[in-house]
């Protein structure tokens, strides 16, 4: 499975071959640098490991008197891996949100309808979840020995997975009317 931050740089190549600099210019302008902390060395990095795993080529590009760059484009294990990946994180629930928040960022890549296939599988799970917690919380709330904190946590646990709810049925909604627009 892809990292976080190798998901993020394939998604970006997968739209159009681009050098590294053209790239971290790109994270600051989609400010995904606001709520996924990345530094330029791990780009840079990232390329390299993602380039020795042939999931990416570079193509050394000449411009004028500028330095040679190199540019990179996604080969089709890079494409197959991102797709699964992005599935996966649009499929699986997780407290550490940030894979759901790139694979949202990308979703439309791998195509609307599947898509809303993913959040529909994720928004099941969601909802399994959800009241998994609910009796759990009322469990834990008959019991008179159990510290406020402990019910306080899964109380915490089943309002972000509300949230999540709301958010994966506004996205499935959103989808959907595209696909009718069409």
């Amino acid at each position: 499975m892809l990292t976080k931050t190798a998901t993020i740089i394939l998604g970006i190549i997968q739209k159009h071959p681009v050098n590294a600099y053209e790239l971290i210019k790109m994270l600051s302008r989609f400010q995904l640098k606001d709520w996924y902390d990345i530094a330029d060395s791990t780009v840079y990095a990232t390329l390299k490991s993602l380039e020795k795993k042939q999931y990416i080529t570079g193509r050394v590009q000449k411009d004028g008197n500028m330095p040679d760059k190199t540019v990179y484009s996604l080969t089709d294990a890079g494409t197959k891996e991102w797709n699964t990946a992005i599935k996966f994180f649009l499929t699986h629930f997780d407290y550490d949100l940030i894979p759901f928040m790139i694979a949202s960022f990308f979703a439309e890549s791998i195509g609307v309808g599947e898509a809303i296939k993913c959040l529909e599988e994720r928004l099941d799970y969601l909802k399994k979840n959800s009241k998994g917690l609910t009796r759990q919380i009322e469990e834990l709330e008959v019991e008179k020995d159990i510290p406020y904190y402990v019910i306080g946590n899964v109380q915490h646990n089943a309002l972000i997975v509300e949230t999540e709810i709301t958010v994966t049925q506004q996205m499935i909604a959103k989808y959907k009317s595209r696909l009718f627009d069409q």
